[in-house]
């Protein structure tokens, strides 16, 4: 199909990123964000080779790479300091033909938004409604405009409100039990060694820390809570250092360096798999389709998985847009929902739900050979299109 009009409400990760590949394709392309500035939902976010492959064919490898770590180990520790497990992970490189890429995600944006073009970009743009009829899908916004085009993405995050009208109902999203803290700190090796990941776990709970582009760390802590609570940015040290008081004094030293003021404090949800992502000529992208907790680091990779699987059906179909996106739908409905899935069960396990569960994960740790470390994040990078 040829001389399409694509338009996109949402202008995170996955929006900007179908917006280049569309682009890339020939497609007009318009973007719509509701937000009046474009602020990533979080600091950082691990771009694993299946999805630094989708930003490589699109001609974005050389400068993801220059905003991404250097990671080339894992490790394991314990709230005591003891380590658990230590993997190197150049055998996964060597396996699916790809570093991954820890990035900030600000700097992920700046790139995909110059990639994209910023006169694409439309803020300050509340979509309300859409229509569509056979030849035609119009995006109604609150002050009234009317956007037009072949087909519309729907790509507005995990409070998406295309969604609802996607499946002709709302549907809630599911709160993991537990809030994260995340943010960026400058590296240095008191904190964390410069090419590793570290993950602290211990008391159903978790610290952890990797590297990001410009000398700097992306840490996050998590720990089990009730939903709603709240904590204002001068009390925020105060509440991570009781939380993980006592814990090794690099996990104590990181509580101390990090700024409250752009330190991240969120609710974990996700979503059930849907039924349907598609309706017509509107299609669901990214979180909107499946929005997942981040316990599996795969949330902005399988987006970007989205894109490189409705650009080519999109490309390589000639019976329609209705019929491409149905058979993007079809392509990427049990991947997602096993991962989202995989994730729900990874966090229950971290953040114990079940105590004896997670008491017997620690143990695990302890035992687990690199090698099925190494085959797990294998076999999830290679069953993604671009293996």
């Amino acid at each position: 199909m040829y001389n399409l009009k694509v338009i996109i409400i949402g202008a995170g990760i996955g929006g900007l990123t179908a917006a280049i590949a569309m682009a890339q394709a020939g497609y007009r392309v318009e973007v719509y964000d509701r937000v009046q500035q474009l602020r990533p939902v979080g600091a950082g976010i691990s771009l694993w080779s299946n999805g630094v492959k989708v930003l490589n064919r699109l001609g974005l490898g050389d400068q993801v790479a220059a905003i991404g770590g250097c990671m080339n180990t894992m490790e394991y520790r314990n709230h005591r300091d003891e380590q658990l497990n230590y993997i190197d992970l150049h055998p996964l490189f060597e396996q699916v033909g790809q570093r991954p890429y820890p990035v900030a995600r600000a700097d992920l944006q700046r790139i995909l938004l110059r990639a994209c073009g910023p006169d694409r970009v439309r803020l300050g743009m509340t979509c309300t409604e859409i229509e569509q009829d056979a030849s035609s899908a119009t995006a109604i916004f609150a002050n009234g405009h009317r956007a037009t085009g072949d087909l519309i993405i729907g790509a507005d995050g995990a409070r998406s409100t295309l969604r609802n009208q996607v499946l002709g109902q709302s549907v809630e999203r599911c709160f993991a039990g537990y809030v994260n803290w995340n943010g960026l700190v400058p590296a240095a090796a008191d904190l964390c060694p410069s090419d590793r990941w570290v993950i602290y776990v211990g008391d159903s709970k978790r610290a952890s820390m990797m590297p990001v582009g410009g000398d700097r760390f992306y840490f996050f802590f998590g720990a089990p809570m009730a939903p709603g609570t709240q904590v204002s940015p001068a009390d925020l040290r105060q509440e991570l250092a009781q939380l993980f008081q006592g814990w090794p004094p690099a996990v104590e030293r990181l509580v101390q360096r990090l700024d409250p003021a752009t330190t991240n404090r969120l609710d974990i949800s996700d979503l059930d798999p849907l039924e349907r992502w598609v309706q017509g000529r509107v299609a669901l992208l990214g979180d909107a389709a499946h929005a997942s907790t981040p316990t599996l680091g795969q949330g902005g990779c399988q987006a970007l998985e989205d894109v490189e699987v409705l650009s080519r059906y999109l490309l390589t179909t000639n019976i329609g847009v209705a019929d491409a996106l149905e058979r993007y739908q079809q392509a990427r409905q049990d991947r997602t929902a096993q991962l989202v899935l995989k994730a729900r069960k990874r966090a229950a396990t971290i953040y114990g739900h079940n105590p004896a569960v997670t008491q017997q994960w620690y143990a695990d740790l302890r035992q687990e050979p690199p090698s099925a470390v190494i085959n797990a994040l294998t076999a999830t990078i290679l069953a993604g299109p671009l293996a």
